[in-house]
């Protein structure tokens, strides 16, 4: 066993801090490394981490993968990664422009206007397409959210069930044993 893996199987140290009334347990062990403010700003940013995933999931539509095969399932979700990045990376260069800080934009606005802009881009000459690209990032930069901070929420799902069953067989079969007059699921 190399030095490199028989560090790696050694049991963490865990650390309790209580910050708000709140206990964080993290693996960082050196105090002077990260001081208690620090660790609680960081905690309070992993916000933005589930605000992100929410958008992954239903702005981009993620929340219902299409395809049947593992590769392709793999393959979707790697393209809705990519489109997130790319929206992402308009919205920096938005902000950048107009000296906003990025997590102050819309990204449904930015995902809105993308589409809007799309038509204008694919009819404008390759000479103007810069000045339509401004024309863009200013309409990126108009869309602003407001101040999101100690937000709140619970997890719960807010989505009203459908009134028919779950398809608990291949879809195949439940036609065949449908058109046979019996029950669909």
């Amino acid at each position: 066993m190399s030095p490199c893996t028989a560090k790696c199987q050694t049991r963490p140290t865990i650390r309790e801090i209580k910050i708000n009334k709140k206990v964080i347990t993290t693996t960082l062990l050196n105090p002077k490394e990260v001081t208690r403010n620090e660790l609680g700003k960081l905690y309070t940013k992993r916000w933005l981490i589930e605000v992100d995933f929410r958008f992954i999931k239903t702005v981009l539509q993620m929340d219902v993968l299409r395809c049947k095969t593992p590769d392709m399932v793999c393959k979707e979700i790697w393209v809705h990664l990519l489109a997130y990045n790319l929206i992402r990376t308009v919205m920096a260069q938005a902000a950048y422009r107009y000296n906003l800080p990025p997590r102050t934009l819309s990204f449904k606005g930015t995902l809105q206007q993308l589409n809007a802009f799309k038509g204008t881009f694919l009819r404008t000459a390759k000479t103007c397409l810069s000045i339509m690209y401004g024309y863009l990032l200013e309409a990126i930069a108009s869309h602003r959210v407001g101040n999101r901070s100690r937000r709140s929420e619970p997890r719960a799902v807010k989505r009203r069930r459908k009134p028919y069953p779950l398809l608990t067989k291949p879809r195949e079969e439940a036609r065949n044993e449908l058109c046979r007059g019996g029950a669909s699921a």
